[in-house]
């Protein structure tokens, strides 16, 4: 079983390498994609440095800030032409254990995709401020109401099956930043995939910063309209 596991960075130095040394405790095999949008903090170098001392690490440098979501239809074209049979993705700034990757896996059989939910078990956003809790459940919530979708659709801490699941599916998320996480499982649950979900738990971040807006929240909203409208239309 060919993987690789995906992580998105912009301005991620202080924690690429925590990362890296958590992942590679890990008893599986597998290849590390770093994308990164041309982080300014020396991140690119830190991640060159891996890569010459580990042949599993790969990446790809973009030359500016071109969104989250953008990044990983980057990085899944890559997977696909690289024909990997298993892709993990997540985040760089440390909410993400890779303990739980083998979990992820191990929902894979029988399913398209697992994913992460934050909210099949109390107490799984550890140490969020209640602002942060408040949108988050929101979110979840207006997503559910509005697109009949019954999971955790804004997480990025996924696993796929690429036998199961075509390149075009994954891509067809018209948005390239924040949005384009809930998009994309809307879109792959109308396609009728079967996706898992496991109750991880995801601890508020401690070392960097946040790279979501309020522009970034004012924009998904006006998305999801968008998409609401498009699925009464019947566009999709």
């Amino acid at each position: 079983m060919k993987t690789l596991v995906i992580i998105p960075t912009l301005n991620e130095k202080t924690n690429i390498f925590h990362l890296y040394k958590k992942l590679k405790k890990l008893n599986i095999k597998f290849d590390m994609l770093f994308v990164d949008d041309n982080s300014d903090d020396g991140s690119q170098e830190i991640i060159k440095k891996l890569a010459k001392k580990n042949k599993n690490v790969k990446y790809i440098f973009r030359p500016k800030k071109m969104g989250i979501g953008s990044a990983h239809k980057d990085a899944f074209k890559w997977a696909y032409k690289k024909r990997y049979s298993v892709l993990v993705t997540m985040d760089a700034d440390g909410t993400h254990d890779p303990k739980y990757i083998k979990l992820l896996i191990k929902k894979l059989k029988d399913h398209s995709m697992s994913i992460s939910n934050r909210f099949m078990k109390p107490n799984l956003l550890k140490n969020w401020p209640p602002s942060r809790i408040f949108l988050t459940y929101l979110r979840h919530i207006t997503i559910q109401i509005f697109l009949f979708v019954p999971y955790d659709t804004s997480g990025a801490f996924r696993c796929i099956d690429c036998k199961k699941v075509p390149l075009s599916h994954l891509i067809e998320a018209e948005d390239n930043g924040y949005s384009y996480f809930w998009e994309s499982i809307f879109i792959l649950h109308q396609k009728k995939h079967q996706i898992a979900q496991a109750a991880i738990p995801l601890p508020y971040r401690s070392v960097g910063n946040t790279h979501i807006t309020f522009r970034d929240i004012f924009f998904a909203i006006y998305y999801l309209l968008i998409v609401f409208i498009r699925k009464i239309l019947g566009k999709y």
